[in-house]
């Protein structure tokens, strides 16, 4: 394993940071023009952290363009980690939280912000009181005199993370996902002299402004490459992949973590580095990427981690979070867990996505208790197909991905559940499986991943009731047929500090 995001030796405080150079990236970077520190980016090859994988210089550089010759830009650092098996994020805020926030601090200054967010689900508690001590640290050193720093705790939803969907929370609305990216349309709204939004921002005379989102690691990354210059960051990774990734494993392992590896390590190299290898007696058949990417088989578990090799063999690294599934695994159970967490957690602005999510979730439990009919197969690729219909964020095509996938791994392995199975499986390891795979993750502690087992009774309308409304959440949110800021009732108002 490497350190660079992930300090070897974790950072008390402000003054310990800045005694092993923090800081200086900040200081110096304030010294020289915007655009000769997106071309530092730009040299470095640094792509977001967050899952995509765009390059960083290319996105500052877009939300410079298009800067509101009204309203100044905003500054969003995404700490809303909810990716399944992930949790490297709230490892480094642990870990430094002051790199993190060094990073966005030079954002500010590229994009001449002067105001700063970062956004947290209000469960995360241990890292709400690490960043609030650390506004409250950095705050009374002076780092932030012309900043405007504000933490916002928003909602447990998986859309949370969703760039789009978080600035809605930011402006006191459901995480629900918006059709114009953040540099079109930011944090704030200002209207017209007529009453009308400013829906979108630019530099063609719209009075709205941008806004620049990046998420915890990408923001911890451009510190260090301020400070150590772009030749260093590229030393370790590929090419096209520089850098260093930090890394979760969890699932059929004998231990779970994180762990931060340079770019082109092999996932095997990865699964036995952090998780010491399967259980006795057990080989790891397949890798799920958290809930956005294709599986990936055990023929290709030597595949490098970088962008360019995770899809040449069909998956993605996303955000580098790893749930290891072994040969004893129940695969509808997994498929099942999978659609159900992606079909509850759609917020149903697009109806195929949340009818067909629900329906191949359905689909799936007819075939765990035996009683599908006989065009279940025909009735789950039809429901796959037509899923992203009209999709405004990425959640339907993971759907898509991941299930598909899922099933196609069903057709090599065995089937422990349904009427034939053995009694101990049937009333036992089916139950534990079920869902298991994408469960939102609490905490790793000791080496063991702590899921969030009240999942199980969220209802596909964000309730915890013991029956869902029959509502899909912008149904209930914003009232059926209601015009989209009109919010009927908060799902969990931001609190902003």
């Amino acid at each position: 394993m490497i350190y660079r995001v992930l300090d070897e030796h974790r950072v008390c405080d402000l003054a310990d940071y800045v005694g092993r150079g923090g800081g200086e990236a900040l200081r110096g970077a304030r010294l020289v023009e915007p655009l000769v520190i997106v071309d530092l980016l730009a040299q470095s090859g640094l792509r977001g952290r967050g899952g995509a994988g765009f390059p960083t210089a290319t996105k500052w550089r877009t939300v410079l363009a298009n800067a509101s010759p009204v309203q100044p830009t905003s500054v969003v650092i995404n700490a809303a980690e909810g990716e399944p098996s992930t949790f490297k994020d709230r490892t480094i805020l642990r870990n430094n939280v002051f790199r993190v926030f060094e990073g966005a601090l030079i954002a500010c200054h590229v994009v001449d912000a002067s105001e700063l967010v970062i956004a947290v689900k209000q469960s995360f508690a241990a890292e709400l009181k690490i960043i609030e001590a650390a506004v409250t640290e950095m705050r009374d050193a002076g780092w932030i005199d012309s900043i405007d720093v504000r933490v916002v705790q928003g909602p447990g939803s998986y859309l949370f993370g969703e760039e789009t969907a978080m600035l809605e929370v930011i402006s006191h609305r459901p995480p629900f996902p918006r059709v114009s990216p953040p540099w079109r349309r930011g944090v704030d709204e200002l209207v017209d002299g007529d009453g009308a939004t400013a829906e979108l921002a630019g530099s063609d005379g719209a009075i709205g402004a941008p806004a620049l989102v990046n998420n915890v690691e990408t923001f911890a990354n451009v510190a260090l490459i301020v400070a150590n210059g772009a030749p260093w960051f590229r030393e370790v990774g590929t090419v096209e992949s520089p850098g260093t990734i930090v890394c979760t494993v969890v699932g059929a392992t004998r231990r779970h973590g994180v762990g931060e590896f340079a770019m082109g390590t092999p996932l095997s190299e990865v699964i036995e580095a952090i998780g010491k290898g399967p259980d006795a007696g057990r080989r790891i058949i397949a890798v799920l990427p958290g809930a956005s990417s294709a599986i990936i088989r055990e023929e290709a578990l030597t595949t490098p981690l970088t962008h360019e090799d995770m899809r040449s063999v069909g998956s993605a690294l996303g955000s580098a979070g790893f749930f290891c599934i072994d040969d004893a695994a129940d695969m509808f159970g997994l498929a099942h867990g999978a659609s159900r967490f992606l079909s509850v957690e759609s917020c149903g602005q697009c109806v195929p996505c949340k009818d067909d999510g629900l329906a191949v979730t359905s689909l799936l439990a007819q075939l765990l208790d035996g009683t599908a009919a006989d065009d279940v197969s025909t009735q789950l690729s039809a429901r796959l197909a037509t899923i992203t219909n009209g999709a405004r964020c990425s959640l339907a095509s993971q759907q898509q991905v991941v299930v598909s996938s899922l099933l196609g791994l069903c057709a090599t392995t065995p089937v422990l559940s349904g009427p034939d199975a053995p009694d101990d499986v049937a009333t036992g390891r089916a139950e534990r499986v079920l869902g298991s795979a994408l469960r939102p993750l609490l905490d790793i502690v000791d080496g063991v991943a702590i899921l969030d087992d009240s999942f199980a009774d969220k209802q596909p309308d964000w309730t915890y009731d013991k029956s869902s409304s029959g509502l899909y959440p912008v149904q209930r949110l914003h009232g059926e047929g209601a015009a989209t800021d009109a919010l009927v009732e908060p799902l969990a108002p931001p609190v902003t500090r």
